[in-house]
């Protein structure tokens, strides 16, 4: 998380002073001249992202922005239909993980699993002004908070580490899956989210402007991290998926009476989470000569 906090700090420190004045200056002109209105009354945008990743789940069941959380980027295409709605394309890379080890609860720690992954992310949203706003129009408000839904397509790949390396878990089945005693087959490791979240938008120049923006997506997966169901035979297992499988099913420091097959694993009621959050730039790419002024 420092590093996200340095990233941000340093985009403002370069950024800010430049662009401030003017902004402030455009905030000082309040006089209104109507202009015709136009039949394209749209404007058009790209940005960049830059900020951290992190996921809700088994591992991590409550910690928003804590050590887990990794460095993101993405870049985006937003069409604003009015100073109030606006649409927008993101494609959004980051990492997410977790450690048993770090959790305040005994029995995680005892569990005693981890994961990595790789995520990238391709969403469509809509967003919502709530106040009148245009980039670089200093006739509409300098600043404004905002809401975001909308559909994503990610993809991730969990991996665990074990015996000094680090394993790719889903062809693994280390719940069972995929064997011929599982309970399922093997999760997709392609899948749809539901992303939606807040954000704060500030003008700064004719053609730029910055956004903060938070992020979760709420998937219908409980395997980000691989982990949701309950313990099954290491030996069925490694006869089925090998001895790393087995290995990597159950890393537990201590098993009660021996064994933890048939002792739940994961919590298999809740669905795992993802999120993104960070610094957006913002390039205006085209200034319709007849878009009217007026706030909508």
């Amino acid at each position: 998380m420092k590093r996200i906090i340095q990233m941000i700090r340093i985009t403002s420190y370069f950024l800010l002073p430049l662009l401030l004045p003017s902004a402030l200056s455009a905030q000082k002109e309040n006089r209104y001249v109507p202009q015709p209105i136009s039949s394209k009354a749209s404007s058009h945008e790209i940005g960049i992202f830059l900020g951290g990743s992190y996921y809700i789940g088994d591992l991590n069941p409550i910690g928003h922005f804590n050590r887990f959380t990794r460095p993101a980027a993405g870049a985006l295409y937003r069409m604003n239909f009015n100073s109030r709605l606006s649409a927008k394309a993101i494609a959004s890379f980051g990492i997410i993980e977790a450690n048993d080890s770090y959790s305040l609860s005994e029995s995680h720690r005892n569990r005693n699993l981890n994961f990595k992954s790789k995520i990238a992310e391709m969403a469509v949203e809509g967003e919502f002004n709530f106040l009148p706003f245009k980039t670089g129009n200093k006739k509409f408000a300098l600043t404004s908070p905002y809401i975001f839904a909308g559909v994503a397509v990610y993809n991730y790949n969990p991996t665990g580490y074990y015996d000094d390396r680090w394993h790719t878990l889903q062809p693994l089945g280390t719940e069972g899956q995929g064997t011929t005693f599982g309970p399922s087959r093997s999760y997709s490791l392609t899948q749809v989210s539901i992303p939606f979240g807040v954000g704060f938008k500030m003008n700064t120049a004719k053609r730029i402007g910055i956004a903060f923006e938070w992020g979760l997506r709420k998937t219908f997966n409980d395997y980000l991290d691989d982990v949701s169901g309950k313990y099954v035979d290491p030996v069925l297992l490694a006869s089925e998926k090998g001895p790393i499988a087995a290995g990597l099913s159950d890393k537990s420091l201590v098993k009660e009476g021996g064994s933890n097959v048939g002792r739940q694993r994961g919590n298999s009621y809740t669905k795992d989470w993802y999120s993104f959050a960070g610094v957006i730039i913002i390039f205006k790419l085209r200034d319709n000569k007849y878009e009217c002024d007026v706030p909508h």
